[in-house]
């Protein structure tokens, strides 16, 4: 596949994952610390957040699965989880833990759950989207060509 294809099908890519509410601008700050001299920042950074967050859902289904729920905890959890995915930009994981919170707050357990199974379910989708986009940035870098700055598709 021609060069200027595969760059043009990323940016088309990378638009429909900020304009699906995948990633945000602190996404666009994360690649900016990208360089030669560290080549795979972005996706080191991303892949210790997928293991913080399998860690953070494992105690998160823990804890509500107690019969005496310390939502304190919950929310120390959550906040944890809220802050990594800011980190990285995920702002529909972001959001949930958002909703999540409140629902600690609240005390309430279904609505909690709920939010569980949601954040399971964004953090999935979240994953799978920024593998893709990494598997196209190689393929870019390999056929020869640079990736194109995000800055410039806004």
């Amino acid at each position: 596949m021609e060069v200027g294809l595969m760059q043009r099908q990323w940016v088309e890519y990378t638009k429909s994952l900020f304009l699906e509410d995948f990633l945000d601008s602190q996404f666009i700050e994360l690649q900016k610390l990208q360089d030669e001299g560290n080549p795979d920042f972005i996706a080191e950074v991303v892949s210790l957040f997928f293991e913080d967050s399998e860690r953070l859902l494992n105690d998160l289904t823990a804890a509500l699965a107690q019969p005496d729920v310390d939502f304190q905890k919950i929310d120390g959890h959550v906040h944890q989880l809220k802050g990594s995915s800011s980190s990285i930009g995920a702002q529909r994981v972001k959001n949930v833990c958002i909703t999540m919170r409140s629902f600690c707050e609240e005390q309430n357990i279904e609505g909690c759950l709920r939010c569980l199974q949601q954040l399971k379910q964004e953090i999935c989708l979240v994953k799978n989207k920024l593998e893709n986009l990494f598997r196209m940035e190689q393929q870019i870098v390999a056929a020869g060509g640079s990736i194109p700055t995000t800055e410039l598709i806004f």
